[in-house]
């Protein structure tokens, strides 16, 4: 997906007069550098479920881990529809770039791809995020944990400012 750019559309009834879409390309790289992004998944009986995690934007995906029997892992398996979201830090009013994707969170499990994302994970976090792959997850102190990637379907992103906007990137 390197150098892919889903078409941008300002939707008019969101934005400001003077507004113009955001670019893919801003939108990639506040995924690429966030720290923090928030999941949104869907618990077996309906109920909404949203936690924040640290993840990695690679190959034109978000990623992230958690253990098998943890509360996303869980809801994941009953149905991996997803939505993922971050933003600018401070959450104020008078500037920022929020970003929602959202799309179907997979497994990855094939050891070439798990490495190359460790590594991604250590040079992003620390040496305090080093995984090792072993049995398609990442191992840490004794503990295994599942890796999803999201592929966007659909991404908005929300700018706040000299003009509020929302633009729409469609994915194909």
């Amino acid at each position: 997906m390197s150098g892919f750019e889903p078409f941008a559309e300002l939707d008019p009834d969101y934005s400001e007069a003077g507004a113009t879409a955001c670019p893919w390309s801003v939108a990639r790289e506040l995924l690429t550098g966030a720290e923090v992004y928030w999941l949104s998944t869907v618990r077996p009986d309906g109920r909404p479920h949203v936690t924040p995690l640290i993840g990695v934007w690679a190959d034109g995906a978000l990623h992230f881990a958690t253990g098998a029997e943890e509360r996303k892992a869980r809801n994941l398996a009953a149905g991996p529809e997803v939505v993922l979201t971050t933003g600018t830090g401070d959450n104020s009013m008078s500037k920022g770039l929020d970003v929602v994707i959202e799309g179907r969170a997979e497994r990855v499990t094939d050891e070439v791809p798990l490495n190359r994302l460790a590594a991604a994970w250590e040079a992003k976090y620390g040496p305090q995020w080093h995984f090792d792959v072993r049995d398609g997850t990442f191992v840490n102190g004794g503990h295994a944990a599942l890796v999803f990637q999201v592929r966007p379907r659909k991404a908005f992103g929300f700018g706040r400012g000299a003009h509020f906007s929302q633009t729409r990137w469609r994915f194909s």
